[in-house]
């Protein structure tokens, strides 16, 4: 039997802490790079389609989309809408040029979606059998700020925000509003969050997702846990589909290819 030190020991520990794991879409945008540095693509060259670097790296799709969306940001690669991804410029050191830091801990847009249909389900489950009048007024003020902003063309969101948060608020536990604050302050702040949004031009979209909100806020209207939390998952499902779809690049008729590390949770 192998006996570790107690210093060996603290070392390991300390180094897992110093150096955290690479986040997957990092991983793969890192072997992405490797590629390119070692010849296999040159400037000017498309790579590959997402499905096919999917496969090949057995990956998700959306993995994919975040690793290219982190290249995007680093100009190594440009999107040419319906064209494809080519690259612009061999890979530079992994520094990031805003902050001086090695690559951040930047969640990947699809990751921080992910986290909120596991955690917002299930909050909107416990927000049916706790939501008070005042939780049930406080969302139609929030529904209706979020379509006289649609109907206004903003690209404000702080009605849709506004919403989850009054949903969060209606739990009464002040530690899940915190956890669902702390995912919109990650979303504000993700610079992978804001280039995704930066191809999305038709804003159509989010009437469907005000429909969605509608249906959330009629079973807390009803107090029926299992359906707010089913129209909870099915909203952040179809923001999800809905991104995928819009900001695909390798094929303007987009198929519906979904990623195969979707959260199955039971529904039943």
């Amino acid at each position: 039997m192998i006996v570790v030190g107690y210093a060996n020991r603290w070392k390991i520990i300390m180094n897992a802490v110093v150096t955290p794991q690479k986040r997957l879409y990092q991983k793969i945008g890192q072997g992405l790079k490797d590629r390119i540095v070692s010849g296999e693509f040159v400037v000017g060259d498309r790579l590959p389609p997402e499905r096919e670097i999917a496969v090949q790296c057995q990956v998700s799709r959306s993995v994919v989309r975040e690793a290219l969306i982190m290249l995007e940001l680093q100009d190594v690669v440009e999107v040419r809408k319906g064209s494809g991804v080519y690259i612009i410029n061999q890979p530079k050191e992994d520094i990031d040029a805003k902050t001086g830091t090695s690559e951040s801990d930047d969640a990947g847009p699809f990751e921080m979606l992910q986290a909120r249909q596991l955690l917002e389900s299930h909050i909107a489950e416990f927000a049916a059998t706790q939501v008070t009048r005042n939780d049930i007024f406080r969302l139609r003020k929030a529904l209706q700020m979020e379509r006289q902003q649609i109907e206004g063309a903003s690209f404000d969101y702080d009605g849709d925000k506004m919403f989850h948060m009054a949903i969060a608020e209606a739990t009464q536990n002040k530690v899940l509003v915190d956890m669902v604050e702390d995912l919109w302050v990650r979303r504000q702040n993700s610079s992978m969050w804001l280039q995704l949004h930066a191809r999305i031009v038709n804003q159509n979209y989010r009437k469907a997702w005000l429909e969605d909100h509608e249906k959330i806020l009629l079973a807390l209207q009803h107090r029926d846990a299992s359906a707010a939390r089913d129209a909870m998952w099915q909203h952040l499902e179809n923001v999800k589909q809905t991104l995928l779809e819009l900001s695909d690049v390798d094929d303007p008729l987009f198929d519906g290819f979904l990623f195969s590390n979707n959260p199955v949770v039971s529904l039943a």
